[in-house]
């Protein structure tokens, strides 16, 4: 007999069994590991529009009890556990909570989520201790970068946050962060590098470097303070 079950063309020529947008979305959502741009989920699921079909999906979880939805993190789209999923993931992964940050590292990651652009001294200032060793893990962690420089003596760096962070979070974006007291986040008084001049030959793009050359970031200002203060005795 012959087949007769519809089928289309995929993007790369093969045949596959024809789907509705929805189910082409979310086959494309139970596969990846990161959230995914509307943009880049279109073209993946090969659909017009993505929200109409996540939102006939997310009905369909809920009404049918599902455990997980799909939802805005770090402006794309991924598949998540809904809360009341928590007590028994956190048993299923618990060796993963070795890995988890120090009550150090939350406070600082915390100050920079709120303040950033923010220095290095501010940091400190606010914690009332040296923080270059949890910005360096922060650092390898993805969870923080290179802003740029404060427009101060020195050219200090600034910190921000970065998609992993969103990511990690749950957050679609910085102003998703809950109000926190003592944390409002402060008027910039300082401006990304690539907004201003280069100082000394120093290119722009110093904001961009790759984090493996960020990890020194964290000394180098107390490192621009040591030359500071021997300068004025080499003069003499």
């Amino acid at each position: 007999m012959p087949d007769t079950s519809e089928s289309t063309k995929t993007n790369d020529g093969a045949e596959a069994c024809e789907l509705s947008s929805s189910q082409r979305i979310e086959a494309v959502l139970m596969t990846i590991d990161r959230p995914l741009g509307d943009k880049a989920l279109s073209e993946a699921a090969g659909v017009d529009s993505v929200k109409p079909a996540i939102a006939e999906l997310n009905d369909s979880y809920e009404s049918t009890g599902r455990t997980f939805r799909i939802v805005r993190i770090a402006s794309g789209w991924q598949v998540m556990t809904m809360p009341e999923s928590a007590p028994i993931l956190a048993r299923l992964h618990a060796q993963r909570q070795q890995s988890r940050l120090s009550p150090a590292a939350l406070e600082t990651l915390s100050i920079i989520a709120y303040r950033q652009p923010v220095m290095r001294a501010e940091i400190e200032a606010i914690r009332g201790v040296a923080c270059g060793e949890v910005l360096r893990g922060l650092l390898e962690r993805r969870f923080i970068r290179i802003a740029g420089r404060a427009e101060e003596l020195g050219r200090p760096m600034l910190y921000g946050t970065t998609k992993d962070f969103l990511r990690v979070f749950g957050l679609a974006g910085i102003d998703d962060l809950p109000e926190v007291e003592g944390l409002r986040r402060a008027p910039q008084r300082a401006k990304p590098l690539k907004e201003s001049a280069p100082v000394d030959g120093e290119a722009a793009s110093v904001a961009s470097d790759p984090p493996v050359d960020a990890e020194s970031a964290a000394v180098e200002s107390d490192e621009s303070n040591e030359e500071q203060e021997s300068s004025p005795n080499e003069g003499n």
